[in-house]
């Protein structure tokens, strides 16, 4: 059996997204207070359903599976869309989550184990670091009967892995004369592991005309990478093959924190067409971010890292004075981000893989470098938010979502680097009234999830990513 090249693979590798420190987003701003308290808990949050992205944001609108954009009932609504405020009061919502993903990987036995340029993985591994808490702030503020303002400050998206045994079986030198080799770490790097994150501030503007509510937001958001253990990508770089092989990559792996930032904007409508009846729809745009300096030889477009663009839809109808029905639509286009979208076969394009490539832009770092492979993604949410006349001050909810799945079996070796591979979140919630304060909860639960597919340097062997999470929330409305 022909295997695919492994010549300069020499110690391993992982690609890997990173955890999120988030400093003053806003240095000397009356922000800075509330960017900290979020900064101090993004550091170590790890937040993946819908590909990278929350299933929802806020405490209801994550009760309802995400569903529920057409009804808000929280100020962080106007994030979802920020048409949303003007239909609000004036409040501020203080909301915590306690995440649990359970990430983990299996390998089959290889026939190659190492030889003939197969690189070989030797265990089966889970991941550590199981619980993350993230908090938000929102605040909304109505300004009359026509128009609003508002403000919200949350994490929505990154990823966590912390891989800490395992190793890789491979010849350092491809047919030179040094022997097989096993070296620890997944990737034969040592620990593995990656922590990104992101926290994203909006500003919103609402007005409302009749029954229509429409708003816009300026989006400031702000991005941290860390990423250890990918060595053996070396040889794969940009960087090394333009310069022959004499140069070396100094920012692909083991670099401490990077930071990022960016903005965008998002646009939204709502429709009061009956009384019964209300429609939605938001737009928020691509984010250009700054590059990833300290991983520009890793990603795409040198350690460009731009957060996606996406939409929103959704209807909601009070079918009785005591139930009502939503239903919505997300669709997050990933593919357009190259670091992101990319194939992870790309790196057999690269001219020092030793597979006959001679595009240098396709090496890791190149305008068209090796990526983690993702699909567009649409998730479907439909939730149901019920006010039992028997329980007066109580509102229960409940949801569903389903989104198609964005990593393909082709790519699951890089993804074993964060293997955002959850299809399906069922969740519930509930709101009271606490001493004069509205009290809410949501729990979540998505099932184990399992994508499986080839090693990309040993065909000989089979990888399956898995991926299970929880979720307790709970916020307090001032």
């Amino acid at each position: 059996m022909l295997f695919r090249p492994q010549a300069q693979f020499r110690y391993t590798a992982s690609l890997c997204f990173a955890q999120i420190y988030v400093m003053e987003l806003v240095k000397k701003s009356v922000l800075v207070t509330s960017l900290l308290i979020s900064q101090l808990v993004l550091s170590s949050a790890a937040l993946a359903t819908n590909g990278y992205f929350t299933h929802g944001l806020g405490v209801k609108n994550k009760s309802l599976a995400g569903a529920g954009t057409a009804s808000p009932d929280e100020a962080i609504a106007s994030a979802n869309n920020p048409a949303a405020a003007v239909l609000l009061d004036t409040s501020l919502d203080v909301g915590l989550s306690i995440f649990s993903p359970r990430r983990s990987f299996d390998v089959s036995t290889s026939a190659a184990q190492g030889n003939g340029g197969a690189f070989t993985l030797d265990a089966s591994v889970d991941s550590g670091r199981n619980f993350f808490p993230v908090p938000y702030l929102a605040w909304n503020w109505r300004r009359g009967d026509d128009n609003a303002l508002a403000l919200a400050i949350y994490g929505r998206g990154g990823m966590n892995t912390e891989y800490t045994s395992g190793s890789a079986t491979f010849d350092p030198d491809g047919p030179g004369p040094a022997a097989i080799i096993s070296a620890p770490g997944v990737f034969g790097g040592g620990e593995m592991g990656v922590n990104f994150s992101q926290l994203f501030m909006e500003a919103s503007y609402a007005r409302q005309a009749g029954s229509l509510a429409f708003g816009v937001s300026l989006v400031v958001a702000a991005q941290a990478l860390e990423i250890n253990g990918l060595s053996a990508f070396a040889p794969y770089t940009r960087i090394f093959a333009a310069s022959g092989g004499t140069q070396a990559p100094t920012n692909l792996t083991n670099r401490d924190h990077d930071l990022a930032f960016g903005a965008g904007y998002k646009l939204g409508g709502i429709w009061t067409a009956t009384e019964t009846l209300r429609l939605a729809l938001s737009y928020q745009s691509e984010i250009g971010m700054s590059e990833f300096g300290d991983y520009r030889d890793l990603f795409a477009d040198a350690g460009g890292f731009d957060v996606p663009e996406s939409i929103k839809a959704g209807v909601s109808w009070d079918s009785t004075s005591w139930l009502t029905l939503h239903v919505d639509v997300e669709q997050t286009n990933f593919s357009k981000i190259g670091s992101i979208g990319n194939s992870s076969t790309a790196l057999f394009s690269c001219p020092t893989a030793g597979a006959g490539g001679t595009n240098v832009e396709a090496c890791l770092g190149g305008s068209e470098g090796a990526g983690f492979g993702w699909d567009d993604m649409t998730t479907y949410k439909f939730g149901m938010t019920y006010s039992p006349g028997s329980l007066p001050g109580w509102v229960f909810r409940g949801g569903f979502s389903h989104g198609n799945q964005p990593v393909q079996s082709a790519d699951v070796l890089l993804n074993i680097i964060a293997p955002a591979v959850v299809e399906k979140h069922f969740t519930l919630g509930a709101t009271t009234n606490v001493g004069g304060r509205l009290l809410s909860m949501a729990l979540m639960y998505a099932p184990t999830q399992t994508v499986n597919g080839i090693n990309l340097f040993d065909p000989t062997q089979s990888v399956a990513l898995k991926m299970r999470q929880y979720e307790l929330e709970f916020s307090l409305a001032f």
